[in-house]
């Protein structure tokens, strides 16, 4: 798809993606790609609309917060955001910003990863953590957890025990199992104000798309 064309669904900072868009998602992975950036950017500058912070650097830190791609099941999952952040610093630094907004867009980046467990200290760092959790739960949330587990080679759930009454999670091996693990988790660890009610609507549909599920089973 044309470049340009693509930046204008990023406005108003059309300029800036038409820059990172080429570094913006490494790898194959469909749950990580350009389209899952433009759904966090949307999260974003809505979050940033009632809470104020650096509008740019946000914008940044999006475009590149998955410029390195780490399967989940790799055992360097948890380097991931680090080392999209060290590319990231990289890239900035071609382009002329300057050191202390580089700086500013990379402890967003490290940050923003469940994975790391790195807390974030800055609005903007809040900020794109909680845009990214938002596409993690909600409708497109569950969408991701079953692209995932079929990329993965894992199944959908156990047909003789799908809500795990009788034996351990195991999210490895079972989509639905990704439920209880961890998504019913991320609403309750929301930075923002505004990211928190955001993410409480989605954690109910998060809930209906379980039940809806376990229903048809």
């Amino acid at each position: 798809m044309d470049i340009n064309r693509m930046a204008r669904a990023f406005a108003p900072f059309e300029t800036l993606a038409a820059q990172l868009i080429p570094y913006a998602a490494d790898g194959d992975d469909g749950s990580h790609d350009v389209a899952h950036i433009l759904r966090v950017f949307k999260n974003a500058m809505s979050i940033q609309a009632e809470e104020g912070g650096h509008a740019r650097i946000l914008a940044a830190a999006v475009l590149l917060h998955d410029c390195v791609s780490v399967e989940k099941n790799s055992p360097h999952r948890a380097q991931a955001s680090r080392l999209a952040a060290e590319k990231a610093s990289g890239i900035l630094r071609e382009l002329g910003w300057a050191r202390e907004d580089i700086a500013a867009v990379a402890h967003a980046i490290i940050t923003h990863s469940f994975s790391a467990n790195i807390p974030p200290e800055t609005l903007e760092a809040k900020m794109l953590q909680d845009a990214d959790r938002l596409d993690a739960i909600g409708m497109v949330g569950a969408a991701r957890c079953f692209y995932i587990a079929g990329r993965l080679g894992s199944g959908l759930y156990d047909p003789f025990d799908p809500l795990a009454t009788e034996r351990p999670l195991d999210d490895k091996r079972f989509a639905i199992d990704h439920f209880e693990t961890k998504l019913f988790k991320l609403a309750d660890g929301f930075q923002t104000e505004t990211g928190r009610r955001f993410a409480g609507e989605r954690h109910e549909r998060l809930k209906t798309v379980l039940a809806m599920f376990i229903d048809e089973i």
